[in-house]
């Protein structure tokens, strides 16, 4: 029972910081991208737009921050027994992440929102560009630790510990450098999805149309591009999760025994484990997935359970399989829907004929309701990352259930999972409020003399999102 509700607890409080992150890499690298053109091009625009989506760029960040730092206490607290084992491996690439990465975004962004004016264009543009490469290296080095738990490398084993001995080995990881580039550019996608539907709402509203048709095409030609890649990338991380965790790959097709030339059902209504109601299916494509390979062999459910438990002992090693299931096709799904409206988007932002994007209200309310799919994606990306590993926490060496923290009774799991649950929704309503209330605003003006206004507002509205972030 303490493990099932420690595993609600962290989960419900790692998926709600999961909706901040890929947004604040995403939009970190977008508004760098508009400050860029502003600078080289001298186009007042291009600022006004970095300083708009600036704003809610500083407002996620915010919370992001806030959101984080309960991940640290949870595994002290509720996971003492998995700190203990992977505690000296953990400790270098997350000392890097908080030493290295965000010291660096923290330290670049409070020069880019308090030196505007202050500093030369070019330092302030190099500000942002630091923060954004600074989001981006957080990332690599948090990845590198959960690589590690998919996939660990470079350890031995003492006195029931995992000791680190090749740091190298830790970061040549082939699952992160899947695990990174896929979740980077999902992140892109995040970011440039939430900047199209942003200005997609702006133009039905009849703002600055030409001004934010500018932010629409460059944001809907930018998803449309890292969503082919991010769909390219996991292809790659399947071949690759197939190989290093067999059972994952058949938790996603809910295929029970072993087959060649395996197909991949679309959709399965009723039983996943008996005879469904109706499916789709695609002729050998989970070979395809699997291994490349028409013909190829994919393991099932049953034949994977037998060798697990041969090899580690008895117990159940098969996930939860509607869980897994769903959550793959959720995230694939959304990712062919985003792309299919990015690029249908990007095309019609680009003709100038009556059916150009401004003048369609159907695509413009399609890009707006597309602001939550990304989130809806990385969250069902992230769900059957880490729920097709049980009953590993650490694969092949922990189990879940070895992992918690021994003197936490049930009682006190409640007490702080409920006030985690009070916690969170306050400040997922605050950052509703916020970021709506930045999304509905009008452009800022362009810079005339004062040359120390913030990103996006007066001094006043400056002095507010400082007090946010720091």
């Amino acid at each position: 029972m303490t493990t099932l509700l420690d595993r609600w607890q962290f989960g419900v409080t790692i998926t709600y910081h999961f909706l901040f992150v890929p947004l604040t890499i995403g939009l970190g690298l977008l508004v760098a991208w508009m400050q860029s053109l502003s600078y080289r091009r001298q186009d007042a625009d291009w600022d006004r737009l970095a300083r708009f989506f600036g704003k809610l760029f500083l407002i996620n960040f915010a919370l992001g921050v806030v959101t984080g730092i309960v991940q640290e206490f949870q595994f002290g607290m509720n996971w003492s027994n998995y700190s203990i084992f992977v505690g000296n491996i953990f400790g270098a690439p997350l000392a890097m992440e908080g030493l290295l990465a965000f010291f660096l975004e923290s330290t670049f962004l409070g020069l880019w929102i308090f030196g505007r004016g202050r500093l030369s264009k070019r330092v302030h543009l190099a500000c942002i560009w630091m923060v954004a490469i600074g989001s981006t290296i957080s990332a690599l080095f948090i990845l590198a630790a959960n690589a590690w738990m998919q996939h660990p490398v470079g350890y031995k084993i003492v006195d029931h510990k995992a000791l680190l001995t090749d740091i190298w080995a830790v970061f040549a990881n082939s699952t992160l450098w899947e695990e990174f580039s896929h979740t980077v550019l999902a992140a892109f996608v995040t970011g440039a999805m939430v900047v199209a539907g942003v200005s997609a709402w702006q133009m039905l509203k009849r703002r600055d149309v030409d001004v934010f048709a500018r932010s629409a095409k460059l944001a809907t030609g930018f998803a449309a591009a890292c969503l082919v890649a991010t769909i390219t990338t996991g292809d790659l991380q399947a071949r690759l999760m197939d190989e290093q965790q067999p059972m994952k790959m058949a938790a996603a097709e809910a295929l029970y025994n072993t087959a060649d030339g395996a197909s991949f059902s679309l959709l399965t209504i009723g039983n996943l484990s008996g005879q469904p109601i109706f499916q789709i299916r695609v002729p050998h494509l989970l070979s395809l997935i699997a291994d490349m390979s028409y013909n190829g062999k994919v393991s099932g459910i049953n034949q994977i359970q037998k060798a697990e438990a041969k090899k580690y002992g008895p117990g159940s090693y098969v996930p939860v399989i509607w869980v897994t299931y769903w959550t793959f096709r959720l995230m694939v799904g959304l990712g062919f829907l985003m792309l299919a409206v990015a690029a249908w988007a990007w095309w019609l932002s680009r003709k100038r004929s009556r059916w150009r994007l401004a003048t369609n209200r159907w695509v413009l309310w399609v890009l707006v309701a597309s602001i939550v799919a990304p989130f809806a994606a990385n969250t069902s990306g992230w769900l059957f990352t880490e729920m097709g590993r049980q009953p590993w926490i650490v694969y092949g060496l922990m189990k879940t259930s070895e992992a918690i923290s021994p003197t936490v009774g049930a009682g006190s799991v409640i007490a702080t999972f409920a006030g985690f649950v009070v916690l969170y929704s306050v400040l997922g309503a605050i950052d509703i409020v916020l970021m709506s209330r930045a999304a509905r605003a009008s452009l800022p003006p362009a810079e005339g003399g004062d040359e120390g206004q913030a990103p996006g507002g007066d001094q006043a509205e400056k002095d507010t999102l400082a007090s946010l972030v720091y």
